[in-house]
């Protein structure tokens, strides 16, 4: 019967939502949706669907334990410090017009983190920076650009002067900052990439995917790259075998997409 109701719920997410929860690690998807609809008050999964296709809040609510929007600016720094430090001046010396996008963007922490590199090399403003998720909720969150004191804790101190207003105990990224990103939503598994991007940054979010939509989406995402751009992974989704996407490794979670042979 568990069966039944979670293969039914999943039917239904994909038709309404054309979310394909299959492409997901079931164990772990079911374990934390039963949690969420045991907590509001529901007895199946298909009892929760109906009440999700009537009560959008409900619906966000389902999306952001779906996808776990935890985030931080500056993460992994010594990650970034080597975006900042090398990989973004390297791409600077052949064009000062960047094409980047943060792939599953969460709340917008990582696409900020971003611009505030940019906007220190000089680069942001003749740039492009797009940030996409799945969960409107979270992207909401994201163009309001309010976080509390805690997400910034690993943020340098010169760019939460420069690139922060406090207030209280919350901060607000800038105007000139925000207006730079471009927040739109985008279902990785289902929907098109755009193409010729110097650097994507998708981190944090493959755990949550089965091998085959893995697979699929590092397929995409090296599609989308132009020869030599790069791709910026999370500390526990080392790719293994990057060659067979046509990517190699740059740096630690940093991979570079191989050059076209004349």
């Amino acid at each position: 019967m568990d069966d039944q109701d979670f293969l039914l719920f999943v039917k239904k997410v994909k038709d309404y939502s054309a979310i394909d929860l299959s492409q997901y690690k079931e164990a772990q998807m079911k374990r934390r949706l039963t949690t969420l609809y045991t907590k509001k008050g529901y007895t199946s999964f298909v009892s929760f669907f109906d009440a999700m296709a009537r009560d959008k809040e409900l619906y966000y609510e389902f999306l952001d334990r779906m996808t776990i929007n935890v985030s931080e600016f500056w993460r992994n720094p010594n990650r970034w410090e080597l975006l900042e430090s090398k990989f973004i001046p390297e791409m600077m010396r052949s064009t000062r017009r960047l094409k980047c996008w943060s792939a599953a963007c969460s709340t917008g922490e990582e696409p900020y983190t971003l611009a505030m590199i940019m906007a220190e090399l000089g680069v942001l403003e003749s740039s492009q920076v797009y940030a996409t998720d799945i969960d409107e909720g979270a992207l909401e969150k994201a163009r309001r650009g309010v976080y509390p004191d805690r997400s910034i804790r690993d943020v340098p101190a010169n760019y939460v002067n420069k690139y922060f207003t406090r207030k209280d105990m919350t901060f607000s990224v800038v105007d000139t900052l925000k207006k730079q990103v471009r927040f739109s939503k985008q279902n990785l598994l289902h929907d098109p990439f755009d193409a010729q991007f110097d650097l994507i940054v998708c981190r944090n979010v493959m755990i949550y995917f089965t091998e085959e939509a893995k697979h699929l989406l590092y397929q995409k995402f090296s599609r989308a790259l132009k020869p030599g751009g790069l791709l910026f992974v999370g500390s526990t989704e080392q790719i293994f075998s990057p060659g067979q996407y046509e990517l190699e490794t740059a740096d630690t979670f940093i991979y570079r997409k191989r050059m076209a042979h004349v």
